[in-house]
């Protein structure tokens, strides 16, 4: 077996505690950009509410004349002239400057018999974020319609569904809150067919629920349906949806212009919490986590363990690992929450407990744990990759969305939106 770098549990807790500083506490949540006392642009400053922004974002948000400006966060109005510089966020910074604000994260652990490819070939680069509170609110899911890199996202917002184009900027928004006909009372995840439709797991509602990419309600699928919770559609447009109190992967087969259900059908039973699914668009094999019972063993505070299961277009399974395995080759303990395919066919899954982003390899001749995104992000629930090589990540902790390339010389790029 190849050396495999092994840190302390210590050290991997104060690794991550100081990324989330870092990522929490000393970066303006509107523009995304570091506060910075030696830029006085960057200077972090107080609201009279208690909020604490970047001097631009104050100047930026505030009116010319009347020298107010409204708290992008809690909607209260203040008065500019009334703003301080945030000492004690200048003084937190001063003290981690000697610290390293990197997670202890091995670049590369070797797990299998070889290196992945595609998007596992390096550590990915921050190309870009867009959102921020009031632009997205506890976002839980996100989704791409095919090679026009528009996205679209669930969130807690009055709007529950809203499309961004693929510079991030906002298009428009839809799905009202509530159980009425075409709303969406609490959604979990959110899908795109090849034709453009828009599928959304209600959880709130018990149901599936289809609208067009302008919005338009098309319909909702509630039987059989408990507490639906992840979805992907495969290339034929069969909708693949988790129901994490039934224990149940289903596959539903609409015809979206008439708007009928033609098919719904339990395809594989007998799961533990099955919370994210995703299709592969290369070989159609299907990639299942499910959330496990704790053992005897282990701590009743500690992290869950998870299982991730491969299964061919016929839900035959292919291959099975869970966090334990994994945790014997790498040292490691990911608590794998939300699952991808890359263009290569690679499986990338989310470990929601350290807030990163793993590469597994093909998983044929076991898995290649390969650390993709190690910095940036806080508490990611869902993930995309492209067929232009690039990572989509949601950061619910950041109520935002995080673009990833390989390309060495990204260019960090940081935008926020405000509400509308």
């Amino acid at each position: 077996m190849a050396d495999v770098p092994v840190l302390p549990s210590s050290l991997r807790t104060e690794g991550i505690l100081l990324r989330e500083i870092h990522v929490n506490l000393l970066e303006c949540k509107v523009c995304f950009e570091k506060y910075n006392p030696r830029q006085k642009e960057r200077r972090p400053q107080n609201l009279s509410c208690g909020h604490v922004l970047c001097l631009e974002c104050v100047r930026a948000l505030s009116h010319p004349v009347l020298k107010k400006l409204e708290c992008p966060f809690c909607r209260q109005l203040c008065d500019v002239d009334s703003t301080s510089h945030c000492q004690a966020l200048t003084d937190l910074q001063d003290l981690l400057l000697s610290r390293s604000p990197r997670s202890p994260v091995p670049h590369r652990v070797r797990g299998g018999s070889g290196w992945v490819g595609g998007l596992g070939s390096g550590a990915l680069r921050l190309r870009s974020a867009f959102g921020g509170w009031g632009s997205l609110i506890n976002p839980t899911g996100v989704a791409v319609f095919g090679s026009s890199g528009t996205m679209v996202v669930v969130h807690d917002g009055e709007r529950r569904v809203v499309v961004f184009g693929p510079q991030g900027r906002r298009l428009h928004g839809f799905g009202r809150r509530g159980r009425g006909h075409g709303e969406v009372c609490h959604p979990v995840d959110v899908a795109v067919t090849p034709s453009g439709y828009v599928v959304v797991t209600d959880a709130g509602d018990g149901a599936v629920k289809v609208f067009t990419t302008r919005g338009s309600y098309v319909l909702a699928v509630w039987d059989s349906f408990q507490m639906p919770w992840g979805v992907d559609v495969d290339s034929c447009g069969h909708i693949l949806v988790t129901d994490i109190q039934a224990g149940t992967l289903s596959q539903v087969v609409v015809d979206f212009a008439r708007g009928v259900t033609l098919m719904n059908r339990a395809v594989i039973t007998d799961l533990q919490r099955p919370k994210a699914v995703a299709c592969c668009r290369v070989t159609g094999n299907i990639a299942l986590v499910e959330t496990l019972g704790l053992t005897t063993t282990q701590p009743p505070n500690g992290p869950r363990p998870t299982r991730l299961t491969i299964f061919n277009k016929d839900f035959n399974m292919l291959s099975q690992i869970d966090s334990f395995t994994l945790s014997l080759g790498a040292s490691v303990w990911p608590c794998m929450s939300a699952v991808a395919f890359d263009r290569d066919g690679d499986v990338i899954v989310i470990d929601s407990q350290r807030g990163l982003i793993w590469s597994l390899g093909k998983l044929q001749n076991g898995p290649v744990l390969t650390p993709l995104v190690s910095e940036d992000l806080v508490r990611p629930v869902g993930l995309v990759a492209t067929a232009q090589n690039t990572l989509i990540v949601l950061d619910s902790g950041d109520h935002a969305v995080k673009m990833y390339s390989v390309h060495s010389d990204a260019i960090l790029v940081r935008k926020g939106c405000r509400k509308s």
